[in-house]
This record gives structure tokens, sequence and C-alpha cells, in this order.
């Protein structure tokens, strides 16, 4: 008897932690079926299969997704003849709605019941999108309250499941366990820099990151970087990048181990992203930046698509920038160092932040992962004996 077979597709390391959590619970229900697409990591450590490496998928911007279009098509294309030919029980598209959605279109129109997890932010921008996705799936999965309502006004079936990060990670974490893990002092204050998973934003990010912990050290002399890569290929470029801006600086840098990173410091310089709520999980405070390639952003700005007030989820949650955000212009080592810090020297805030994000963090926490899977296995209809 054929397995029963889960085509899923995830394209940066926030979708490989998101995917890996729905393999392992989906393979509790079937302990011999299959995963096969694009998969990073986690999810290749959880026994998926990938037509493709996730890196070649990582693409963000209106300029850089131009530059890699034809091989990104290229890819959705391939992705969508190898699925026809051999159709699963199910397909599940990770995040990156821009790939996802037009490939589970294809599959959709096929008979192939498609799903989705991680509601694109048509609520926050580019709200056309809505009319595409009612296309494209079956099931829409939100991991935010406010967004099954929103989606199922416009048409949308969607089901809140909850996030399955607010699951994985503890409501408190043991930041000297981190540490020890890490090879870092349990004394002393740490900063974490993350300055993105794709390469578009290492180049972007790496060089204001360095000078920033450059003026950080220069106030204060005690301090200790460490910097999570999620590839060998980017942690050689922030090497590379760190040697010829600050040798000297006292920075660890580290294989994955994002999570552990973030545990062990006592506040995160990061690009936007999953990392800002990732951020919020462990209660650290953060400092937010992000540049992009200057005609994406004027033609975001130009055009108004965006809708909400904050770039970082963990400030969208908050419902008030608990996070500073330096962007664009302002993701400058002037503004980024004084707004680091400040928390560093302001414990009084840091404890408001940790309670905030704590009443979040138990707030999204709903088995998410477990929940997923049996709807998603209700929707490929099940086979279980």
């Amino acid at each position: 008897m054929r397995p029963f077979t889960v085509g899923i597709v995830a394209n940066e390391a926030s979708g490989d932690l998101l995917g890996a959590a729905i393999v392992r619970e989906m393979r509790r229900l079937f302990p011999d079926a299959r995963f096969v697409g694009v998969a990073g990591p986690h999810m290749l450590a959880e026994g998926c299969e990938t037509l493709f490496e996730m890196e070649r998928l990582s693409v963000m911007g209106l300029m850089e997704v131009l530059g890699h279009l034809r091989e990104l098509l290229g890819l959705r294309r391939a992705l969508v003849r190898y699925f026809l030919a051999d159709p699963p029980d199910i397909f599940i598209g990770v995040d990156a709605p821009d790939f996802n959605l037009g490939l589970e279109r294809r599959l959709r129109e096929s008979g192939i019941r498609t799903a989705h997890l991680v509601s694109p932010t048509v609520w926050a921008w580019r709200p056309g999108r809505v009319k595409g996705i009612r296309r494209s799936v079956d099931l829409m999965l939100s991991v935010f309250p406010f967004e099954e309502t929103f989606l199922r006004r416009h048409g949308v079936p969607a089901t809140y499941v909850g996030h399955p990060l607010a699951d994985e990670i503890p409501l408190e974490v043991d930041r000297e366990a981190a540490r020890a893990a890490l090879g870092l002092p349990s004394a002393g204050t740490v900063v974490a820099i993350l300055p993105g998973s794709r390469v578009g934003e290492m180049q972007r990010l790496a060089a204001p990151f360095i000078a920033t912990a450059r003026r950080c050290l220069d106030a204060r002399p005690d301090l200790r970087f460490v910097v999570p890569c999620v590839t060998p290929r980017l942690r050689a470029m922030f090497a590379d990048a760190l040697a010829r801006l600050a040798p000297d600086l006292p920075a660890l840098l580290v294989d994955g181990h994002s999570r552990e990173a973030m545990a062990a410091a006592d506040c995160l310089l990061t690009a936007s992203g999953t990392a800002t709520l990732e951020g919020l999980l462990f209660k650290r405070p953060m400092v937010v930046a992000y540049r992009v390639h200057p005609i994406s952003y004027h033609l975001v700005k130009r055009l108004g698509l965006i809708k909400v007030p904050h770039i970082a989820m963990a400030n969208l949650l908050a419902g008030r920038e608990l996070a500073p955000e330096l962007i664009q212009s302002r993701c400058s080592p002037e503004l980024l160092a004084p707004a680091v810090l400040a928390f560093l020297e302001d414990p009084a805030r840091v404890a408001e932040i940790h309670s905030e994000y704590a009443r979040i963090h138990r707030d999204l926490r709903r088995g998410a992962a477990g929940e997923a899977a049996r709807v998603l296995v209700d929707l490929a209809g099940s086979r279980s004996t």
C-alpha cells in the first residue's frame, strides 16, 4: 500500500522550523508517512526529503525577486511537474506566500488538496492578495488569533491553531544553561546579533550591525557578542565582514543555534522577521533593523502597500513599539547603538517588556503543531487504521 504522502515546501529558516514541527506531529499519526518537497536542515532531520536546496528559494524584496525570477519560476514549474506526476495526499505550503500560493493554486486545480501554514499578512500588506488565497487553498492555518476572523470574512476557509514556536519555546528559559551550551561565560553582558537568514539581508545588515557592536563595545568594554548564522555560507559572509570591519570584536559565530543565542543574550540586535517573534518568546528586549533595495522601499512607500504601524511582529502583537524599529536610512550605527545601550542600562524597562512578552506567549500556546496535524489529516482524508 502506498504510504500516506505529504508534499511540503518551506523556503527559509523560520519556515523550516515550522515545517519540522508539522512533520514531527503528522508522523505521530502516520509513522510511515512520506514527506517530500523543499526542506531545510530541521525538516531534513525529521525525515523530510528535499528536491532542491532550500536556500535557492530564499529571496526577499521586490527588486531581489526580479533578479532571481527566472530561476524561481523554473523551480516552481519543476515542483508542479513532480507533484502532478506523483500526487501527494495533501500539499502544505509553509509561509513563502509569493512562491507557495502559485504552486498551491496549480496543484489544487488538478485535484490535490492544499493547505497553507502561516497566513500571508493580507491584513497588513497587499490586502488584494486575499482573492488569490481563495483560489489557492482548501484551508489556511493561521498562527495569530486575529487572522482567522479576517480570512473567514473574506471567504477563505481558515483555522487558528496557535503558533508552534510558542509551544516549543518554554515560558521561562535558562540563560546560564544556554551560555554554557555555547561556551559563553555565565557572567557578563551578552548581545545576540541576528542579521537575517537570507543572503540579501546579510549583504545589507552585516556592516551596520558590526559597526553598531563596535560602538556598543566602546561604551561597554565588558560586552560579548554571539552571532548565530543559519547556513555556512551566511557565516562565511559575516566572518568576512567582521575581519574587514572589526577583527578584534569579541564575537562568537555559531552555525545555527539561534534559540540558544537568544536565550543566552541580555539584548538582541535583529533583522525584522520571525526572529522578532522568537525574541518575544524568549522575553528579550530587542532592537529591530532592516534594509531592502532602495527601489523596493520606494515602491512600497509610494504605493502605500503597508497597512500597519509596525513591521516587527513583536510590536504588532503588543500593540505598541516595545522594540525600536530602525528601517532603511535609520538603520545606522549612530541610531542602533544608543538603542541597544539604552536597554542594557534600564532594567525597569526590560522587566516591563519581559512581563508583556510573557503575557503574549501564554496567549499563543495552544499545542499548535499537534492541532495543525490533526486538521491537516482530516483535510487529506484520514487513512489511519
